[in-house]
């Protein structure tokens, strides 16, 4: 038997030490924007949970619209400055391919990031923790030496895991970081990712719960639902493509320079405003998710939440903000399977308002995302079910992706790139 060469194994070891590390950066990352993003919720409205659900501490709707006033000022302030003074902020994508990212304005447009979701601002919050993991693998595989395409499969692996350590959810970390930002299924990818995320989820546990980010009820299959998946699908794509171009225009129409100023305080203030009416609209739509995912209001109502939700995540967007746009794609695609669940089921009764919510969240995240697998294996972990709605999900899934690259196959590189720009 051939003896490993002494040099293979000093290189084995070394890059299974620097994975680790990656992966210690990334848990390290999501435990401290966690932490931070509850504590500023206790601090704004009572809780550290960013549901948005409980009631709030009297006076709640003043409460609300100076939260989001004062996330609108500090954002439009620090944006107008970092994007004045600062050095160009790189994305994870760009960072993956090479581009360092610079420190001081990559932490500031994740402190800002971080800030006005905390308050309560209509976006996502998940990347503010994958660029602060990506920056954080930069500087590890930079001065352990790596090579460059090590460099690269562990800088996308530090920003997938970053993902998993603020969700606390590991496979699907893994699976962005091979799917979404590497696009290469080998044993060089997939190793090192499900490491990575593992670690990142196992140590943010520090301070996030282990439970599933959803409460669902128990869901079952019925042929009603796997009909309904096959006609919805379509439906919830062409619903996602529309959320993405308008999430595209409304980026490349930001305010410039110090107009920001002025159009990102008053934007915040009109969602602060409209969450009078609709407090789901708030944080990065796990409120509307939980909504439609549980069925525990009229349709009626979580139509007009899915409507308001829509604009006022486009219009926070448009005013100049920096976040993510993964939660609230499955909220809107939880809140859409509600409503059109609830219309099959005066035609063909049998199945559940959360199992129609259920399938069309994974369906619209996967054209939003233009990523169906990591789509898929997020709904999973973020409600803890099995696979026993798998077929109608994977219909839905098929249906939905298909409208993306049929009606917007021209522009949906451009949306997708710049949404993550964006974001």
């Amino acid at each position: 038997m051939t003896r490993p060469h002494p040099a293979s194994a000093h290189w084995l070891i070394r890059l299974v030490m620097v994975t680790i590390l990656v992966g210690l950066g990334a848990g390290l990352s999501g435990l401290t924007v966690s932490w931070l993003l509850h504590g500023l919720e206790h601090v704004a409205y009572g809780f550290g949970e960013g549901d948005f659900l409980d009631e709030l501490p009297t006076p709640s709707n003043g409460r609300r619209v100076l939260a989001l006033f004062i996330a609108g000022v500090v954002g439009g302030v620090g944006w107008w400055a970092l994007r004045r003074w600062g050095r160009k902020v790189v994305s994870v994508e760009a960072a993956v391919e090479g581009t360092r990212m610079p420190v001081l304005a990559s932490l500031g447009n994740v402190a800002l990031q971080i800030v006005i979701v905390g308050l309560g601002a209509s976006i996502g919050r998940e990347v503010a923790p994958r660029e602060l993991a990506a920056l954080a693998a930069q500087w590890i595989t930079r001065v352990t030496g790596v090579n460059q395409r090590e460099r690269r499969i562990l800088v996308a692996c530090g920003a997938g895991a970053g993902l998993a350590a603020v969700y606390d959810v590991p496979l699907a970390g893994a699976v962005f970081a091979v799917e979404v930002l590497l696009a290469e299924l080998s044993i060089a990818t997939v190793l090192p990712a499900l490491a990575t995320s593992a670690i990142a989820a196992l140590v943010a546990r520090l301070v996030t719960s282990a439970s599933p980010l959803y409460d669902v009820p128990h869901l079952s299959l019925s042929p009603s639902l796997v009909v309904w998946s096959v006609v919805a699908g379509p439906v919830v794509g062409f619903g996602a493509l529309g959320f993405l171009l308008l999430a595209k225009w409304a980026g490349d129409h930001r305010p410039k320079s110090w107009a920001i100023l002025i159009v990102m305080p008053a934007v915040f203030t009109a969602v602060g405003v409209l969450s009078i009416w609709f407090p789901q609209i708030l944080g990065n739509g796990r409120a509307l998710g939980q909504l439609g995912l549980t069925g525990s209001a009229p349709l009626l109502f979580i139509a007009a939440v899915v409507v308001v939700k829509f604009a006022s995540t486009v219009g926070t967007i448009g005013a100049g903000a920096a976040g993510g746009t993964l939660t609230p794609s499955l909220a809107l695609g939880a809140g859409m399977g509600a409503v059109l669940g609830g219309l099959w089921l005066l035609i063909w009764p049998g199945s559940s308002i959360s199992a129609f919510a259920f399938v069309a969240a994974a369906a619209f995240l996967a054209s939003s995302m233009k990523a169906p697998l990591t789509a898929l294996v997020l709904v999973l972990e973020f409600t803890g079910q099995g696979t026993t709605l798998l077929i109608p999900t994977l219909l839905a899934i098929g249906g939905s992706v298909a409208i993306t690259y049929m009606v917007g196959r021209r522009r949906i590189a451009g949306i997708v790139k710049g949404g993550r720009a964006t974001a």
